[in-house]
């Protein structure tokens, strides 16, 4: 166990160094859309509407490039693939690290918007598949478990160098620490997938012409695209596992209620209580601690003793405790006391991609953690075009009652739903001959 995660470190700094560039700018990002967009105001309508469309096309766009670059890394490799998200995530931060003006701010959600289309998912997606190519199947749970842990270190370490830096330092640093991952990840991170001589299977950049065609067309490149899934390739991928499947959805109504209360909480807080800043970062710092200790002590000492298929249910069932309580939030203290129990919401994700990796062999590790990427992609279309005009509605003088918490609650529920799929779920892990089989007949 310690020589295969040993092995992963590389891994692991990259994932943070890209973790903190990329979430210790979101405690200012709210209070630097409602500046550009709505000045002095506490409640903008048209700054939850903006977040919840942004998250929406970026949703969109994840739905497409999650599963094909993670097909693709099957090919050509994870470390080849991983480069083109973390470079493109630099060009954002650098622009609101040169200035915050409204004009900036506009070119900055444009990129922002562009970018993430390909970064928001398919980061996790690699690194995910790169943990299952290196670490045998059982002990892929606590591999998870750490690597959803140095993620959450680094929303630990992001948040706190957010609360006492000043914006403008926040994204300079930013804008650095994601090309500083870039370059160690290049530098220091080996590919998982060598071939049978060392070599990778399908180098992503091939050097020489004697593979072209007279036509222009390598063989190569022509099976590439023949590799690309197609919806019906994923749909036969989770049809062909009941397991995997369940976890599709629980990964859907999860990744719903994850949307919404990124769409609705900060927005919710700063109507309901002013929080700034700093208080966002507060509340985020005790978010990222929890989350820390629980991916980092509890998953590892949990899950070979009842299971993932428990800390799945357990994870679902305290967070939407904790979505129920911040809804009926009475004073300021209340979101600070119901952060506590999200400590156990870390729990669900590292647990949902061990259950899909034991469902595919070797081959299609990219695949899988794409196919769940991408529903949960698909789930960050649908929850702001729910979530966002709700809580717009709720947090203005036109809502039908008085129940600011009301879009905080819906998403409680949402995890409710997630909560009672969770419990019929019965892991067994299935041959990769059989998956390949059904996939490659159906393409046929």
């Amino acid at each position: 166990m310690g020589e295969c995660i040993g092995g992963l470190r590389h891994l692991y700094m990259t994932v943070f160094l890209s973790g903190f560039a990329s979430l210790m700018v979101i405690p200012a990002i709210t209070d630097i859309t409602m500046l550009a967009l709505c000045p002095g105001q506490d409640e903008c309508s048209l700054a939850i509407y903006l977040s919840g469309f942004q998250q929406a096309i970026i949703g969109l766009g994840t739905v497409v490039m999650t599963p094909l670059i993670g097909n693709l890394s099957d090919v050509y490799g994870r470390k080849s693939l991983l480069t083109v998200p973390l470079a493109l995530s630099i060009i954002p931060l650098v622009i609101l690290a040169y200035s915050r003006e409204t004009n900036f701010f506009y070119a900055y959600f444009a990129l922002r918007t562009v970018t993430a289309m390909v970064c928001e998912g398919s980061i996790n997606c690699l690194t995910l598949a790169y943990v299952a190519d290196t670490v045998p199947e059982r002990e892929r749970v606590p591999a998870f478990g750490i690597l959803a842990g140095f993620l959450s270190a680094s929303f630990v370490c992001g948040t706190l160098a957010a609360r006492f830096l000043s914006t403008a330092s926040t994204f300079q640093v930013a804008a650095f620490a994601s090309m500083l991952a870039t370059i160690y990840m290049r530098v220091f991170l080996k590919e998982s997938l060598p071939g049978r001589d060392g070599t990778l299977r399908q180098p992503i950049l091939k050097g020489g012409s004697d593979a072209i065609e007279e036509d222009g067309y390598s063989p190569e490149t022509i099976e590439v695209f023949k590799k690309v899934p197609s919806a019906g390739d994923l749909i036969c991928l989770l049809r062909s596992s009941k397991t995997l499947s369940q976890a599709a959805i629980v990964s859907f109504f999860q990744s719903l209620a994850e949307g919404g209360l990124q769409a609705s909480l900060m927005y919710f807080l700063k109507a309901r209580f002013h929080f700034n800043k700093n208080q966002f970062a507060d509340l985020m710092l005790i978010v990222g601690i929890s989350g820390t200790v629980s991916q980092l002590l509890f998953m590892p000492m949990l899950a070979p003793v009842i299971g993932e298929e428990k800390l799945l249910s357990i994870g679902l069932l305290v967070g939407s405790f904790n979505m129920f309580l911040n809804s009926i939030s009475w004073a300021v203290w209340v979101p600070y006391a119901a952060t506590l129990f999200s400590a156990f919401g870390f729990l669900v994700q590292p647990s949902i991609r061990s259950i899909a990796s034991k469902q595919v062999g070797p081959n299609e590790q990219g695949k899988a953690q794409g196919c769940i990427s991408g529903i949960s992609s698909f789930a960050n279309i649908v929850s702001p075009l729910i979530f966002s005009p709700l809580t717009a509605l709720f947090l203005s003088e036109e809502a039908p009652f008085y129940f600011p918490g009301f879009s905080i609650m819906c998403i409680g529920l949402a995890m409710i739903i997630a909560f009672v799929q969770s419990t019929m779920i019965r892991a067994s892990p299935i041959s990769s001959h059989k998956i390949s089989s059904i996939i490659s007949v159906d393409s046929t």
